[in-house]
């Protein structure tokens, strides 16, 4: 009995290690360049707030974009992860092109999304412009299975809302509005109504 439940034990951790690595090497059936279509973001006639696991949704924005995952992270501690147990890094204009992506060194920790490079293969400024770290809550369970089984290099487009979210005991999370700023606190937490791989 105890050596099966080793075998389970070992079967579990190289199905774990498979799945983040078949999850983290680039997908390359798609087109190598650049998206040309860019975020879409309207404050006009937005609905009301609304409950989800206890907490309150505050639509922002409305939003829609099309992407190229760079990297994906999946998260199992912390409060964030009831709403949101995958992060995707995203590239749109220059930063969806591999010509690009190929001098860049893309990773998620903490929230975060980073970036490195031996020679920087566009403006600085242009990188932090075209490419963010995105909390995406999902609307529903399929929307949910869906952004669970994206991969590095895909294209994805969705759209949902940019929202605020807080709950009774004082605890918030607030979207950036922004597709320029950098630092804490500029990462978009979305409210996903539709989610597709292209």
């Amino acid at each position: 009995m105890k050596y099966l439940k080793n075998i389970v034990l070992i079967l579990i951790i190289v199905g774990g290690i498979y799945y983040q690595w078949s999850h983290s090497i680039w997908v390359r059936d798609n087109p190598d360049g650049a998206l040309r279509s860019q975020p879409v973001q309207s404050e006009s006639a937005l609905p009301s707030s609304f409950t989800h696991k206890d907490y309150t949704i505050i639509p922002k924005a409305y939003f829609n974009i099309k992407a190229r995952v760079l990297s994906r992270k999946r998260y199992f501690l912390g409060r964030e992860t009831d709403l949101v147990p995958v992060d995707l890094a995203l590239g749109w204009g220059v930063m969806s092109d591999f010509k690009v992506l190929k001098e860049l060194k893309i990773s998620q920790s903490n929230r975060w999304y980073f970036y490195r490079y031996s020679e920087p293969p566009i403006l600085k400024s242009e990188i932090a412009s075209h490419s963010a770290n995105m909390h995406l809550i999902p609307a529903d369970k399929e929307v949910a299975k869906a952004i669970q089984s994206v991969r590095k290099g895909e294209i994805v487009s969705f759209k949902g809302y940019l929202v605020n979210v807080s709950a009774k005991d004082g605890w918030h999370w607030n979207s950036s509005l922004s597709r320029t700023d950098t630092g804490a606190h500029a990462c978009e937490l979305v409210w996903v109504k539709e989610f597709q791989v292209e």
